[in-house]
């Protein structure tokens, strides 16, 4: 038995963070129904059934809301659900006569989660927006990338760890509370509230001095030579990621320039551009495997840059059952992937 077997969900149709958050509880046993209109636009991109991976595991159900038909349908289903999941724009959820108050009055025992994008209030809030605005808003796009410009981190950032991440946890906190006083109730959070919510030790960093507002100037984002990414003889990339004297000692050793960089002054920033060289020119010499090899046994803190197959078929991965339909371990133990 999963933790949240005989849980019932709703999902209503969105794309992104809501359905991602809808799978995760799908893959802790929840029993989700995901409610789409009858045609759906999309973002144009044609995916067989079989690889919409965040869709995966939950009941498909095709209701026109707008109409009344289906808005009864749909608050019918919602009346005999323990979660109801929503990313719509503030107020659509109301237009559709399935606002949360009118909804706790008839399920009281019902959770509601709702992920905005921008927010409930403020100038931005009825406006429409992906992971990359909300980003950029957040102060978090400016930081990302190499000096003359940012760079989108994919849509892993605002979308899932940032927006899909905070739903989650609102909503497992009101389940929880749920249990202890049998009350339902909402979780009201949005995409870029989630990213300003990731961003708090960077904030902390800012206003510390110990963080420069330019790219690729500081210790996170690729600035110093023990925490950046170099190309292998193959043409593939291994990451370096030594912040710590001993890893970094490490890190030196494996690439066989022992006696040739000075340890003690890993953090003086008049050595980074020479180490950094001397670091590339190493790395140059073998292949991107050879070099996992190398430090595969060792704490140097490098590892291969992989694309998403290689990911998939790596041995370490593979061990682990990332990318498989395991998600229960032994018994009591939730292996959770």
């Amino acid at each position: 038995m999963l933790p949240l077997s005989g849980l019932k969900v709703v999902e209503l149709h969105a794309i992104g963070p809501v359905p991602f958050a809808g799978r995760l509880l799908a893959d802790l046993g929840a029993q989700v129904t995901r409610v789409s209109p009858p045609r759906d636009a999309g973002l144009g991109i044609a995916l067989p059934e079989r690889f919409d991976v965040l869709n995966q595991r939950k009941t498909r159900l095709a209701l026109d809301m707008k109409a009344t038909e289906g808005s009864a349908a749909a608050r019918a289903l919602v009346d005999g659900a323990d979660v109801l999941l929503e990313g719509f724009r503030p107020g659509v959820l109301e237009r559709l006569g399935l606002g949360p108050a009118a909804l706790l009055e008839s399920n009281p025992r019902l959770v509601v989660g709702r992920l905005s994008g921008w927010g409930s209030d403020g100038p931005y809030a009825a406006r429409a927006g992906h992971d990359i605005n909300y980003l950029g808003l957040a102060g978090v796009l400016h930081a990302i990338g190499e000096r003359d410009a940012p760079v989108p981190p994919l849509n892993l950032v605002a979308d899932f760890g940032g927006g899909a991440m905070h739903l989650l946890v609102g909503v497992l906190a009101l389940l929880v509370r749920r249990g202890i006083d049998g009350r339902g109730g909402t979780v009201d959070t949005s995409i870029l509230a989630g990213t300003h919510g990731l961003t708090g030790m960077f904030h902390g960093m800012v206003a510390g001095g110990a963080w420069s507002l330019s790219r690729a100037d500081n210790l996170l984002d690729g600035a110093p030579p023990f925490y950046r990414c170099y190309r292998a003889a193959c043409g593939g990339h291994v990451s370096a990621g030594a912040l710590e004297p001993k890893f970094y000692a490490e890190l030196v050793d494996v690439l066989g320039l022992a006696g040739r960089i000075d340890l003690a002054r890993q953090y003086d920033r008049d050595t980074w551009e020479a180490t950094a060289q001397a670091f590339a020119q190493a790395v140059a010499t073998r292949s991107r495997d050879e070099w996992a090899r190398l430090a595969e046994t060792r704490d140097a803190c490098m590892a291969p840059v992989l694309d998403f197959t290689e990911a998939a078929a790596h041995p370490h991965n593979r061990a682990n059952h990332w990318f498989g339909d395991d998600t229960l371990g032994a018994q009591d133990v939730l292996r959770f992937n």
